[in-house]
């Protein structure tokens, strides 16, 4: 079994220093406060980026395995964008004081029978933000590198001849029984069977 010892630790430090950073960042959020509109969202900003630190923090994990950076498509659009809706409809409609569109967003609230539950989601901003951070950093991913083009195929060479030589001439029998005759001797045609003369005595 083939074992991971360097990976796990690099991956477990990676996400101890993330969740650090997302604990600076939280506690940064409680110093800004929410007295007025602009400070609501530099809080829900500063909360949003400690969510995609903590998602980020894996996928610094996975180029230590030589895996390459990229943003998943499918995760943008089926999972980053309706959480995005959501997310700024609800900030907008419970930002202090009188924000950008707050009237609009709660008029529509109203019409479409939802202000009960954005009321209500509305006092866990904090967590939707992080939560928005969090698929942030979901809709990257690590995948393998791009492997090397293929090497060109060789030439194949082309045939070399064999030079003619002692060893592709025909031999002395074969010659003989084609009839072809043999270098330096004339050649010798058979005309007829030869019979055995008997002795006469």
């Amino acid at each position: 079994m083939r074992r991971y010892g360097l990976y796990d630790t690099t991956r477990g430090l990676t996400t101890l220093a993330a969740a650090g950073a997302a604990g600076v960042l939280l506690w940064a959020a409680t110093r800004v406060g929410q007295p007025t509109d602009r400070r609501f969202w530099a809080e829900t900003g500063i909360v949003a980026a400690a969510g995609l630190v903590m998602a980020l923090s894996q996928v610094v994990g996975g180029w230590t395995k030589g895996l390459r950076l990229r943003t998943s498509p499918g995760t943008f659009a089926l999972a980053l964008l309706p959480v995005l809706v959501v997310v700024w409809w609800i900030m907008m409609a419970s930002q202090p004081g009188h924000g950008w569109y707050e009237g609009t967003i709660v008029s529509w609230s109203k019409t479409l029978g939802v202000t009960g539950i954005v009321h209500d989601l509305a006092l866990w901003h904090g967590v939707l933000a992080f939560g928005f951070g969090l698929v942030l950093g979901l809709s990257f991913d690590t995948v393998p590198a791009a492997v090397a083009a293929p090497v060109a195929e060789r030439a194949v060479p082309a045939p070399v001849p064999v030079a003619a030589g002692p060893a592709s001439e025909p031999t002395m029998a074969e010659q003989r029984e084609v009839g072809t005759p043999a270098p330096g001797r004339p050649r010798e045609v058979t005309v007829g069977p030869r019979w055995r003369r008997s002795r006469v005595r």
